[in-house]
């Protein structure tokens, strides 16, 4: 009778407990929330565990239990999110070499130093669109919280065609060259394709990149030419389809954008030579675009320091890089759909929040900038858990100083950010 008694004392001393579990409360002088056009003033959100339980009109009182976060001076959004990021790496004059240098373990610890200082500029989530695999354990260990880091969706190692923009022995020595095949990413055929997306689903893959054209900073002569057949491209996305993965593909010239949008895939990066038929033909299959204008101007302008890149890039990024934000300001009047990304390891991480300025810059509204970084990328994602304010979403919240529809580059200052209801910096 007595141990009866007291199994139900502690069930109701635990209930009890749970029904006063802390809660946060975030007073917002004003509020952008990721869907709606208005900027919402003197807001509170509540926040329990990693998710938002209520957002109310008004400073709402905490009882003595509960956190108060005073947000009353600034302006506060949803987590940013990057959906094209590498955030295993980062420019520098020696950034070629490296590949030969730096181990395994080295690029390792590396990432965990852009992670921390991509979460610290208000980026709570990325998509990695490829790397080495490391990028894949590093999402790993940030969700263990054994780093800190924005929630990465990765895409393991980029899927390229014999000597393509993501062919990983481009540049070497013909005796280093090898014949990489789908395990390492490199595919010729539409059952390598479908051998590669599965491989990178093995290794734990949360979506698949393709390089659909030649790319800049390759070390290769082509650097917009299409690089796949649309048999392999149709196996790659219905693969990916089939695994439950959306797709992305990094893509300058037309014609491998084209076979890539006909192909079914869910996104093209960079975009830099988009015509407009690709962009009625992006309109009519729903496919968005990732513009990353930040890469663009940043190779650019590196590429006229002598010895930078490699010589046979650099003609490339002279050609390439300043065309971007002209290309995405008209899709973005043709309604092409957006999604925000800026290729951040191209250029230094951290950086990321002068993509903003960027986009408006080029006749982006600054609301419509901010959608692109939160409900837009989240839509993309199919993450319905994130990109928004909303009771039942993941608290991924960061504050800014100033109103960014009056000055969009305070976006490039973050000083406060809650990640799954855990503040990571504030000021």
């Amino acid at each position: 009778m007595q141990k009866i008694f007291l199994v139900s004392l502690l069930f109701f001393v635990g209930v009890a407990l749970n029904l006063h579990a802390q809660k946060t409360f975030i007073h917002c002088g004003q509020l952008i929330d990721g869907k709606s056009d208005e900027v919402m003033r003197e807001m509170t959100i509540i926040v329990e565990g990693d998710k938002i339980i209520k957002v109310e009109k008004g400073y709402a009182k905490a009882t003595e239990q509960d956190k108060v976060i005073n947000l009353k001076s600034k302006t506060v959004l949803p987590g940013l999110m990057d959906m094209h990021v590498h955030i295993e790496g980062e420019t520098s004059r020696d950034n070629y070499i490296k590949r030969f240098t730096l181990n395994e373990a080295d690029i390792a610890f590396n990432s965990t130093v852009y992670a921390n200082r991509t979460l610290m500029a208000g980026f709570t989530t990325v998509r990695d669109l490829g790397g080495s695999g490391v990028n894949t354990a590093l999402r790993n260990a940030i969700n263990a919280g054994k780093v800190k880091g924005p929630r990465v969706f990765s895409a393991g190692k980029s899927i390229a065609t014999t000597g393509g923009h993501a062919d990983p022995t481009n540049g070497y020595k013909h005796d280093l060259m090898g014949d990489p095949g789908p395990t390492q990413g490199v595919i010729n055929g539409k059952d390598e394709a479908r051998k590669a997306v599965r491989q990178q689903y093995k290794n734990g893959a949360d979506v698949i990149k393709i390089t659909a054209t030649g790319g800049v900073l390759s070390v290769a002569k082509d650097g917009s030419g299409p690089q796949f057949k649309m048999d392999e491209l149709e196996a790659i996305v219905e693969t990916a389809r089939e695994y439950g993965m959306i797709t992305a593909a990094h893509a300058h010239g037309a014609e491998g954008m084209k076979r890539a949008v006909e192909a079914g895939i869910t996104s093209i990066e960079h975009g830099t030579m988009m015509t407009p038929d690709v962009m009625d033909l992006m309109k009519q299959k729903g496919t968005y675009y990732v513009p990353t204008i930040s890469a663009g101007k940043f190779v650019a302008e590196q590429a006229k320091v002598e010895g930078y890149y490699p010589a046979l890039v650099v003609p490339k990024a002279l050609a390439i890089g300043p065309q971007i934000q002209k290309t995405f300001a008209e899709a973005y009047k043709r309604g092409v759909k957006i999604a925000f990304g800026t290729d951040a390891g191209v250029f230094p991480h951290g950086e990321n929040g002068k993509e903003f300025g960027y986009m408006v810059e080029a006749g982006m509204s600054p609301m419509e900038a901010i959608k692109s970084a939160t409900s837009v990328a989240a839509q993309m994602l199919k993450a319905d858990d994130l990109g928004s304010v909303e009771v039942g979403k993941k608290a991924d919240i960061v504050a800014v100083n100033d109103n960014p529809l009056e000055n969009i580059h305070t976006m490039e200052n973050v000083t406060f950010v809650m990640k799954g209801g855990e503040v990571y910096k504030s000021e």
